[in-house]
């Protein structure tokens, strides 16, 4: 509603509608006393998404006013559930003094929640980054910037097409999106919840180079690695989105990563999931690659573990040092006392994202305490080895904040600084002194009490205080009668009167003003403390970082050692070779032993055709050897007796089978759109896996699509492919192409029953085992007689007896590779040798008539 349309309202309600025109796609938390109160439409969407009352306040304009409330103490419960919902709120607290207010106190937006922004400890997940993002699309070209508010870590990149930005979104996972409203982004994406348009002139990319600088404290951005325009874009407009929505200058938001597509193993967004790298297909987080190997005792260890899974890299100096520090933390068990000094660290990431702006609550600074002082342990735990001196020095020591904290906050503080109570006793006189008098009232109001008895002789004469009257004499309703004269009367009750004397009231005055002074003293402490501690926050960020990463190498090892995993080789040759490899994640939730298997390819073996039959393990021999890449290129050791490892430049997966009927695409379709990814994009570098390509449509155009995307990966793009395939016709690839050889996964058959033996050997599998698959599966016992019936036919030549003939005018599909026709058979029964000449010559008129008819 404008401003100029509030003429028929209240005073509040003027004030209220001005705030909410300005916040018009927030929902508006008014205060008023001890609750947050929302009207009209924002009370009605309240109460159906919070499952809150929706009652009505008096009149405004003539009608009813909505209102729905929360107590402000139990917000943050609220708010949570809001920024689950997507949803984003303004706070509005009162700024003005009531006393002296004419009319509504002076109230202003301090705060606006919104799914990307928030950095309460209550509404963030503990051990999962939440990003806030922007997008900026320039022809095929996409500027990409996240920011992880609670932490202050920026990071911009730029991608190419659609394909590299679902990757990408699939590995950021952002809680909230700003697109520019004239955007040519697909309509899924800008329709997902989260997502905000932002007009075009936030995303002026000289603008935002200058935002960026100033932000920055730098000339131009070529310390950042010089990102491009397109990317800038993005960056201004989610900076300023940020400091809008928080109120504040972001101070520990002091510089940007700049990501490059080249660096890292690229994965697109059906790689991700198929490899259930930190959820499964479900949407779960357990059973998965980061559940395996999360050991982690830090909450910001186990958020950069998950990024590192989602970034593996191929940089092999940068992983080299990972090795190193890893093997390191294994010899003599080293990575136990390092993970026991980690499990005192507390968030300090976050803590300090909290610190910076200034919302950081007394009980971080205890956690932030107990962080700092473990820092002296960690570098005594650490092995004496020169792989962890820059990480030792990123690490620091920081004996003065942690002596200041000490003296300056208690042991188990208040929740809120509001409470009072969080400043330690010696820490300032003044506030001592003024504390002094509050807390001695008690023996004062004794010593009162006993006089006053003493002087009137009332037996019920009681010394009380409460928040609202203050102190007051309490007596019984007979003795109240006979009340000394210097008593005034302050309220009446049912059984009793309440009375307040001079030397009450002097007393009262001093206390309650000790008391609030004190209060405030306190409060102003508290900041002064915050402020000390943000003027060091670069080299605590710094010490945050390295604690992370000292929490992940540690895992890192102490998986490998209770895993039995080892450290695998990463060479320059183009080769994957892995000796007894397991699958990370189906391994921990068998019951039985995993069964092991070897995998080799380079320049002279690129692509292996794998067959067996279904549930025999050919997919999870396929993931297992993309896992085991993903964990040499992110650090890790792996589950395989050796391995090594050439530097891959992409994983791409073609597994399962998924359809998208929101967005109008058939299983099938969505199976082609993956493999037309691959086949656009996969390099020699790169490792594909491919799994039963063709079955979504009829026999022979999926046989015929599989071999042609077969011989087009081994042919032209000579990636290393593992393609798995129940067309048997493929297994004649060997025998055409270099680079390919058969493998298959073994079963075995007793009493018309299989038994999975897992076990990859090399050679063509020689059956399916379809039948005694569904025989396993439950189906019943009647359709397996008449399906071995109909598959003893069809492999005797015989065609299928179809209810009803074909039309005539339908077109018989082609064998795509040539049945024997009826020449080839007679020529298959000739023996030359036996024929006499003539013979021989009325075979071959025969053999003309055959051809022409």
């Amino acid at each position: 509603m404008a401003k100029d349309d509030l003429s028929g309202h209240t005073p509040m309600m003027k004030q209220y509608l001005g705030l909410k025109a300005e916040h018009p796609d927030q929902l508006l938390f008014y205060r008023m006393g001890d609750f947050y109160e929302l009207f009209f439409g924002d009370a009605q969407k309240a109460a159906r998404l919070l499952d809150i009352t929706l009652t009505q306040r008096g009149q405004s304009n003539g009608k009813p006013i909505p209102m729905a409330g929360i107590p402000y103490h139990a917000a943050e419960g609220y708010l949570a559930r809001l920024v689950k919902l997507g949803e984003s709120v303004a706070i509005c607290e009162q700024i003005g003094d009531p006393a002296l207010a004419k009319g509504p106190v002076e109230r202003k937006v301090v705060r606006i929640v919104t799914p990307g922004t928030v950095s309460d400890e209550a509404l963030l997940e503990e051990r999962r980054d939440t990003l806030l993002c922007a997008l900026f699309e320039d022809g095929p070209a996409v500027g990409a910037a996240s920011l992880d508010l609670a932490a202050g870590r920026f990071v911009v990149t730029r991608v190419e097409g659609h394909e590299q930005l679902q990757a990408l979104l699939e590995r950021w996972q952002p809680a909230e999106l700003l697109v520019c409203e004239e955007h040519g982004l697909p309509a899924a994406l800008v329709e997902r919840a989260g997502c905000r348009k932002r007009p075009p002139w936030e995303f002026d990319s000289e603008a935002a180079l200058r935002q960026l600088c100033k932000q920055f404290g730098v000339q131009d951005l070529s310390g950042f690695g010089q990102p491009p325009a397109v990317a800038v874009a993005a960056a201004g407009a989610l900076l300023q989105y940020a400091r809008d929505t928080q109120r504040n200058s972001l101070p520990h938001v002091t510089g940007l990563a700049m990501e490059a597509f080249d660096d890292g193993v690229a994965m697109d967004a059906a790689t991700r999931r198929n490899l259930e790298l930190t959820e499964t297909l479900n949407g779960d987080e357990v059973p998965t690659l980061a559940w395996v190997l999360d050991s982690t005792e830090t909450a910001m260890g186990a958020r950069l573990l998950k990024r590192w899974i989602h970034r593996p890299l191929r940089d092999r100096a940068v992983l080299g040092d990972r090795q190193r520090r890893v093997s390191a933390l294994r010899d003599g068990w080293r990575f136990e006392a390092v993970r026991e000094v980690l499990d005192r660290i507390g968030d300090m990431e976050r803590i300090l994202g909290r610190v910076a702006l200034r919302s950081a609550r007394p009980r971080d600074l205890t956690r932030l305490r107990v962080s700092l002082e473990a820092l002296p342990a960690l570098h005594g735990a650490l092995p004496e080895d020169q792989a962890f001196a820059a990480l030792q020095e990123r690490l620091g020591e920081f004996p003065e904040q942690a002596a200041l904290l000490q003296k300056a906050v208690i042991e188990n503080p208040p929740m809120l600084i509001r409470d009072g109570g969080v400043i330690a006793e010696g820490y300032s006189a003044e506030l001592d002194e003024l504390r002094s008098i509050s807390e001695n009232a008690g023996q004062v109001l004794v010593d009162i009490e006993t006089r006053e008895r003493e002087r009137t002789g009332f037996s019920t004469l009681r010394v009380k205080y409460n928040r609202v009257h203050g102190y007051y004499i309490e007596l019984s309703r007979r003795e109240a009668d006979n009340a000394p004269m210097d008593y005034q009367r302050r309220q009446t009750l049912k059984n009793a009167e309440r009375f307040i004397t001079p030397e009450l009231k002097e007393f009262e005055d001093k206390a309650l003003s000790a008391s609030s002074k004190a209060l405030t003293l306190e409060k102003r402490l508290y900041e002064q403390l915050i402020e000390t501690l943000a003027a060091d926050l670069g080299s605590l960020q710094a010490s945050a970082a390295a604690v992370a990463e000292l929490d992940v190498l540690a895992a890192f090892a102490e998986r490998a050692e209770a895993l039995g995993w080892v450290q695998p080789q990463l060479v320059t040759e183009p080769v994957v070779e892995i000796v007894d490899g397991r699958h990370p994640v189906v391994e921990q939730v068998l019951d039985d032993a995993f069964v092991p298997n070897s995998l080799h390819l380079d320049d002279q073996r690129r692509m292996v055709i794998i067959t067996g039959p279904n549930m025999g393990g050919k997919s999870t021999y396929m993931r297992q050897t993309a896992l085991v890449a993903l964990l040499a290129h992110i650090g890790s050791a792996v589950p395989a007796a050796s391995a090594r490892v050439g530097m891959l430049d992409r994983i791409f997966t073609r597994i399962g089978s998924s359809d998208d009927l929101a967005g109008g695409r058939s299983t099938f379709m969505v199976e082609m759109s993956e493999t037309a990814n691959i086949l656009n994009n996969a390099t020699p570098e790169s490792l594909v896996l491919m799994d039963e390509i063709g079955r979504g449509t009829s026999t022979f155009d999926g046989l015929s699509l599989a071999w042609a995307a077969a011989e087009h990966l081994a042919r032209n793009l000579k990636a290393f492919t593992l393609f798995a395939t129940h067309y048997f016709e493929l297994t004649q690839l060997p025998e055409q192409l270099p680079g390919v050889y058969n493998a298959h996964l073994t079963a075995s058959e007793h009493d018309n029953r299989i038994v999975f033996l897992h076990r990859v050997q090399e050679g063509p599998a020689s059956r399916s085992y379809g039948l005694q698959v569904a025989q396993l599966a439950g189906v019943p016992a009647g359709v397996i007689r008449r399906a071995t019936d109909k598959l003893a036919e069809l492999e005797q030549g015989e065609r299928p007896k179809s209810a009803a003939p074909a039309p005539a005018t339908a077109p018989a599909q082609a064998d795509l590779f040539g049945a024997p026709s009826a020449v080839e058979k007679a020529l298959a029964d000739i023996d030359p040798d036996e024929l006499t000449p003539r013979q021989a010559l009325e075979r071959l008129y025969t053999l003309k008539a055959l051809g022409e008819g």
